[in-house]
């Protein structure tokens, strides 16, 4: 079985021979294995782990596209850049990590009116060469090969940055409504330019980080009235390709969830432990309803102690698993703590454990 078979089998809740893998890898993780002899320089971490499926971000839905970063401040280990979404973000030069929040130019629905006309379906927006050499490196490889992208609360956040966003869910509703609406009738009328050109992907993968540590960033009221319209417009359109959805959300959404169900979401993904998600609790009570994939601890990997590994490991994935609903990803990208030869294991015990006996399949 391919993991392009293996994915959608899995999307589509039918048997099959074991259960996906997925991962995400922080750049410098990648450059420590480099330098350590473990991998190749760019070589396709997809390819070396043998994992089920790609993915691959060809849209640009930056405000202006035209603007090209500025260097605002710099120090030995930092530098402060202004954005083509009118954001000035702190970066650390040595490592990756989230960057800082400095400031933003759209801090009003006047502000916004100002500039949403940027935001136009221009195919220069689109990585139409990438796109089509993936897409074909993934049908030879027999990976599954995902669209990704991010959906409206990650654009507004980027251009008016998230206290503002919040704030104006309770004193300017239409002006979030606005936004969203604004952000994926552009996406959908990108991504079918794309199609039409180069083809179908095998599914979406889309980026929507909503919660933080034990809350999300909005009440499940806020996010039903204000983001579920855009994710609904923005699913509707991957069902009517005849795909499915899997929607990445970092932080605690659980509460969510219902809502982000009837949205159209297919799959959850990241689950992420430490702010307070847990795997087992919501297979069990979504678990019948979506596909999951993540929930697993990456804490336990940079132990590199292969008994913690197992322990996280051997309590998930046996239940998990059952009904083919289940990608194995652990809840956040891999950090350079994590030793290669502790990564190999991962998957290894991963593989062991998520495979379906034959009179199952």
């Amino acid at each position: 079985m391919t993991g392009k078979e293996r994915i959608i089998r899995t999307l589509n809740r039918q048997p099959l021979d074991r259960i996906g893998i997925y991962e995400h890898f922080w750049s410098d993780t990648q450059d420590h294995y480099t330098k350590q002899g473990k991998t190749k320089e760019g070589e396709n971490y997809d390819s070396h782990f043998g994992f089920d499926m790609s993915t691959f971000w060809p849209i640009d839905l930056t405000l202006d596209i035209d603007f090209k970063n500025e260097i605002v401040a710099e120090t030995e280990d930092t530098v402060t850049i202004k954005d083509g979404n009118g954001a000035i973000l702190k970066q650390h030069k040595h490592h990756n990590t989230t960057p800082e929040h400095i400031d933003y130019s759209v801090k009003c629905r006047e502000d916004w009116d100002k500039v949403k006309g940027k935001l136009t379906a221009d195919p220069r927006r689109i990585n139409f060469e990438v796109y089509r050499r993936i897409k074909k490196e993934c049908e030879e490889a027999g990976r599954f090969f995902a669209l990704s992208g991010i959906l409206p609360f990650e654009c507004m956040h980027r251009v008016c940055g998230h206290e503002e966003m919040l704030v104006a869910m309770i004193d300017d509703p239409d002006w979030i409504l606005d936004m969203a609406d604004t952000f994926v009738t552009m996406m959908i009328k990108l991504e079918r330019m794309l199609f039409d050109k180069e083809g179908l992907p095998d599914g979406f993968f889309y980026y929507e980080d909503m919660g933080y540590k034990e809350k999300p960033f909005m009440s499940p009221r806020h996010y039903r009235e204000l983001i579920f319209p855009g994710h609904k417009k923005a699913f509707d359109n991957v069902h009517s390709l005849g795909l499915k959805v899997i929607v990445h959300s970092c932080g605690f959404v659980e509460p969510l969830l219902p809502d982000m169900i009837e949205a159209g979401m297919d799959c959850l993904q990241v689950i992420e432990v430490k702010a307070g998600m847990d795997l087992l609790r919501i297979y069990r009570n979504f678990g019948d309803k979506i596909v999951l994939m993540g929930g697993i601890d990456v804490r336990t990997l940079y132990s590199n102690d292969k008994a913690i590994i197992d322990a996280e490991l051997e309590s998930k994935i046996p239940i998990v698993m059952q009904d083919f609903g289940y990608i194995a990803h652990s809840d956040h990208s891999i950090p350079k703590t994590v030793d290669y030869e502790t990564f190999r294991y991962y998957i290894d015990k991963v593989l062991e454990l998520g495979t379906y006996k034959l009179d199952l399949v």
